[in-house]
């Protein structure tokens, strides 16, 4: 059989893409507090008032002068401080002390350094001259009045909030958070903390799902663990469809006699694919169901938590206004044999290193779809083509590295 000839069994590309034309972003807004801004999204440009910075300052501790006068004893007629600018103009055969941050003197065009001097009273020596412009920084260096610092659709970090009080704004419009359903379905599922009985396991992708989607920063409904009775699981996927903008489900999309899952979003909503070429992972479906679009995770801990990373957080994150950019992919030499058959694309956990400057990667022990251990220690994904068979030491492969959503 030959790649993706499975009915049905689409490829990872094709899903994703398939998945992006058929969602809409969030369209509220709202205007949120500078502190409250980390890993919001701008509902529009962000532009700044003015320039940064606002006026020419000294890069160094030193002495502000006319770079044509270096060469004579020069008299140090005041100071320039940050936040208390000299107010004079200087004139020839003259210099201002400046620190670090503080306004350039109106006719001076250089700063020297004060270790490149020799003070000598209210005199200095420069025994090293600068040229003209020499430990300026200008103003609008950084930023230039009216720029487009921040486009819309961009997730905000920690550096970009200094950013943003840097221009003097302590809000910005964001779009609103997306609120997304979680439920686990299973008779063999158990809560964490309670006894386990013979043949059960405990719920743990339910615990991952929620963790990966703080990490997106949505609001989380959680709907809890779903026995596999038909009635308990529609009344859910009902809730869900009604209250949410999107439902990820784990569990009961598979071909097994209790999957009910796949059955019933068949009979409240619509299925829009079901079986993706990826491993691990493959029995993933993709639909909506009321207002709400549907992500199917499969049950294995593996396949749930690479689905949801690889197939399920690009499309939430365009739903909640975001433009992100492809995931970084290099190449590597793999240290290790990796075992594959042809037919579906692999994201086998791995540990990414360079050695003498060299990309090297290699397997992160078993990679069955419920060793979620294979997690620990890895810092990739080693990534096999489709068509690509088992791997030899010394090939070289796709990595794509860990983000913060999986780490």
């Amino acid at each position: 059989m030959a790649c993706c000839d499975e009915p049905q069994l689409i490829p990872v590309r094709d899903a994703i893409a398939r998945m992006q034309v058929a969602v809409q972003s969030v369209s509220d807004t709202e205007t949120v507090a500078l502190p409250d801004l980390l890993d919001r999204i701008t509902a529009e440009p962000v532009r700044a008032g003015f320039n940064v910075p606002g006026y020419d300052n000294s890069a160094m501790d030193g002495y502000a002068l006319r770079a044509d006068d270096a060469g004579q004893p020069l008299i140090v007629v005041g100071q320039s401080l940050a936040g208390h600018r000299f107010e004079g103009e200087l004139q020839p055969g003259q210099c201002v002390r400046i620190m670090t941050g503080a306004t350039i003197p109106a006719g001076a065009d250089a700063v020297v350094m004060q270790e490149n001097t020799k003070v000598n009273g209210d005199s200095i020596k420069v025994l090293k001259s600068p040229s003209a412009g020499e430990n300026i920084r200008r103003a609008g260096e950084d930023i230039s009045k009216g720029q487009e610092v921040f486009p819309a659709g961009y997730r905000f970090g920690p550096i970009d909030l200094a950013l943003l009080a840097s221009l003097g704004l302590a809000e910005a419009t964001v779009q609103r958070r997306l609120k997304v359903a979680v439920l686990s379905t299973g008779d063999e599922l158990t809560p964490p903390g309670q006894p386990l009985k013979d043949g059960h396991i405990y719920d743990s992708n339910r615990y991952g799902i929620i963790a990966i989607l703080q990490r997106l920063n949505v609001d989380v409904l959680d709907l809890g663990l779903i026995p596999d009775q038909p009635d308990a699981i529609r009344a859910a996927l009902e809730r869900a469809g009604s209250e949410a903008d999107a439902v990820v489900s784990s569990g009961g999309v598979s071909v097994g006699d209790a999957d009910y899952v796949k059955d019933i979003l068949g009979e409240l909503g619509e299925i829009g694919f079901w079986k993706v070429a990826i491993k691990p992972g493959k029995p993933f479906a993709f639909g909506h169901l009321g207002r709400a679009v549907f992500f199917g995770l499969p049950g294995n801990p593996v396949s749930s938590m690479v689905t949801l990373h690889q197939l399920a957080l690009p499309i939430l994150r365009t739903m909640a206004g975001e433009a992100p950019e492809p995931p970084l992919q290099i190449t590597a030499k793999a240290t290790s044999g990796y075992k594959k058959r042809p037919g579906r694309q692999d994201f086998q956990r791995a540990t990414l290193r360079c050695v003498d400057g060299e990309n090297q990667v290699g397997s992160n022990g078993a990679q069955g779809s419920g060793v979620l251990t294979s997690f620990l220690g890895a810092n990739a994904y080693t990534v096999l083509e489709a068509e690509r068979g088992k791997v030899e030491a010394g090939e070289f492969v796709t990595v794509i590295p860990f983000d913060r959503f999986i780490t």
